[in-house]
């Protein structure tokens, strides 16, 4: 196939060769797709290449576009700032597309006003402001919070509140409690304020062990000086810093300011997890979910996670970030954050010793945050009705499938074929309905296997549809109920295939459908184009889980029956051998090389195994003495 790029080619020598970024439009002029270069010419020039040389995912926007255009910069780091601006402002459909789990709250200092306040916040901040966190919970943020009042207190009332306080000259019920050192009626000046700010901001950017020095010297002078009121005072400020110390749990041997980033997914969707580490402890956490355009691409993914991460929260860069796999222009993408931090930034892979243990308790987060957003949407019955509805409206479906059956094939090089049935009910696996095959064909032929798997599944139903059945009989579970709709995993060819199969079999109401992996798309019977269903909707989410389903299925299968056929294969070449003498020597010698190895006096010992039989093993598998 001539790639469709070649119609809107620019012209020879038009692409500067300079550092920039490159939109790919559509038809109706929609952004399909922001990327950066380090040479648009470079670049561009790989697009318009051969068809077959191209990745999926790009051949997947290209078949879309329409025109491309581009815009020059003076280095990487802008380029890849650029592109995030315009990946924020486009949400084009082809780059990394991030979806939140949920909105994080931060405790936020509001130091860009004069007299700043402590707020549990969620979202933006204002330019100047500090944030620290995120916090599990709005709770736990505010209970840290108010246990630091007692140490720091500083202002938390709203603007409106301060000024009323002002006018009238009287403080409110929180400095009578020794939560605020009321700055609205100058009990503390501002300077005074501004310390305890500081101070506040120290502490909860993992700083806590001057503080709470502090504190114990100024209780303990005050108890000598037999001040015990206000030793009191500090000692309950001491007890509240200490169980704030005690919520932040020490995950790094070293006081080390770093963030650790980890990524679990697959190639639709991703969950990402962030730990904050600041001075050796964990003061913060977060996590979305990412809608993948980018298949297997880990450094593009990780590059657009630390540009959304970062993007949102620039005062707060840590020297180090260790993350999952090297990022795309790793020296481009430090350099933009170093200017942000104000100081170098390394971007750590960690392959070993604690800081990678560190980073896989990270992606256990990130696998368990994955794991609950599948089974969240699994479990959903407004998000299952919404998936078969739509799959009913997409492949102009009679009705919305209730049953839907999945096939997949799977070989290695033509030998031990076999094939995978998965059942979908309402939306939900129905594991006990599934079906292995062991199939006939035996040789490198996807569609005749598709042809034979069909066939025989279809020639049950109609057997055991002559039957009669009781209601409760487990087959109806199985072979016995036809499905609403079959999607076999494969293009036209495969789907052509399957059709050949049940082409003089006697089926009503039975839809046939292809999922092609390559863009994802579905193939109906007598359909010259395929059908794309829309990037993270419930209809796509539904077909991928079933193709994945099969797939796996498929694949466990061929390997058992690969194992088998090798363990067992040495042995069946032994005359005199049959299967229950074969299991006992490998129920006693657990392999053929435990049996290989055995004294002529152990393998006598077995039931069923006599001098001749030894005779006829030594023969073929040699002796203890043979490595071989």
């Amino acid at each position: 196939m001539e790639n469709p790029a070649l119609a809107f080619r620019p012209a020879p020598g038009t692409v500067p060769d300079a550092p920039g970024c490159y939109l790919f439009r559509d038809a109706r002029d929609r952004v399909l797709y922001v990327g950066k270069a380090k040479s648009l010419r470079s670049r561009l020039a790989s697009y318009f290449g051969s068809w077959d040389g191209l990745p999926e995912r790009v051949r997947g926007m290209l078949v879309g576009a329409a025109r491309v255009e581009w815009m020059v910069v003076d280095s990487e780091a802008a380029a890849l700032h650029l592109e995030w601006t315009l990946i924020q402002h486009h949400r084009p459909r082809h780059n990394v597309r991030f979806r939140d789990d949920k909105s994080y709250p931060e405790l936020v200092l509001t130091t860009s006003e004069d007299i700043p306040r402590a707020r549990v916040q969620r979202g933006r901040v204002a330019a100047g402001d500090r944030r620290f966190g995120p916090y599990a919970s709005a709770a736990d943020a505010r209970a840290t919070l108010d246990l630091l009042l007692r140490v720091f207190p500083v202002r938390t009332c709203s603007d409106g509140v301060y000024d009323r306080a002002r006018r009238s000259d009287r403080p409110c019920l929180l400095h009578h409690i020794g939560r605020c050192a009321a700055p609205c009626t100058d009990e503390v000046d501002p300077a005074g304020h501004r310390e305890l700010v500081d101070g506040l901001a120290a502490f909860l950017g993992g700083r806590t062990a001057p503080v709470l020095a502090e504190l114990e010297d100024r209780m303990r002078a005050a108890a000598g000086e037999e001040r015990f009121e206000a030793a009191a005072v500090l000692r309950d400020r001491l007890d509240a810093a200490r169980r704030v110390t005690e919520r932040q749990q020490v995950v790094r041997p070293h006081d080390e300011d770093l963030d650790a980033l980890a990524v679990h997914g697959d190639d639709l969707e991703a969950a990402v997890h962030v730990f904050m580490v600041r001075s050796g402890r964990l003061v913060g956490q977060t996590g979305w979910v990412a809608e993948r355009q980018d298949g297997g691409d880990l450094g593009a993914l990780v590059t657009s996670c630390l540009l959304r991460l970062y993007g949102d929260r620039p005062d707060d860069v840590p020297p180090t970030v260790l993350v999952p796999a090297e990022p795309e222009d790793p020296e481009a993408l430090a350099d933009l954050l170093a200017e942000r931090r104000g100081g170098r930034v390394r971007l750590t892979v960690p392959r070993r010793g604690d800081r990678r243990a560190f980073l896989d308790l990270v992606g256990e987060n990130a696998r368990q945050a994955f794991e609950r957003t599948r089974l969240r949407r699994a479990t959903d019955l407004a998000a299952r009705s919404a998936a078969l509805e739509e799959l009913r409206d997409r492949l102009s479906l009679p009705e919305a499938p209730f049953r839907i059956e999945c096939f997949d094939i799977s070989h290695l090089g033509g030998t031990e074929v076999v094939a995978s049935m998965v059942v979908f009910e309402d939306g939900l696996a129905r594991r006990d309905a599934y079906r292995r095959f062991k199939l006939r064909v035996d040789a490198n032929d996807d569609p005749a296997a598709m042809r034979e798997v069909l066939r025989r599944r279809f020639e049950r139903l109609l057997r055991e549809r002559a039957e009669p059945l009781r209601p409760d009989d487990p087959r109806r579970r199985g072979f016995a109920t036809a499905p609403d709709l079959v999607i076999v995993d494969g293009g036209p060819t495969q789907l052509a295939a399957a059709l050949e199969g049940v082409a003089d079999l006697p089926l009503e109401g039975v839809s046939f459908a292809a999922l092609s992996k390559r863009l994802e798309e579905l193939w109906r019977p007598g359909r010259p184009t395929s059908v794309l269903l829309p990037r993270g909707s419930e209809a796509l989410y539904l077909v991928q889980r079933l193709r994945d389903e099969a797939h796996r299925v498929a694949v466990s299968y061929q390997r058992t029956r690969r194992t088998s056929s090798v363990r067992g294969s040495a042995l069946e070449d032994v005359p005199g051998i049959g299967p229950a003498r074969r299991r006992a020597l490998l129920r006693t010698f657990g392999s053929v090389t435990g049996v290989r190895a055995a004294s002529d006096e152990a393998l006598l010992a077995v039931p069923g195994v006599s001098p001749t039989l030894v005779a006829a093993l030594r023969d073929r598998l040699g002796g203890p003495e043979d490595p071989a």
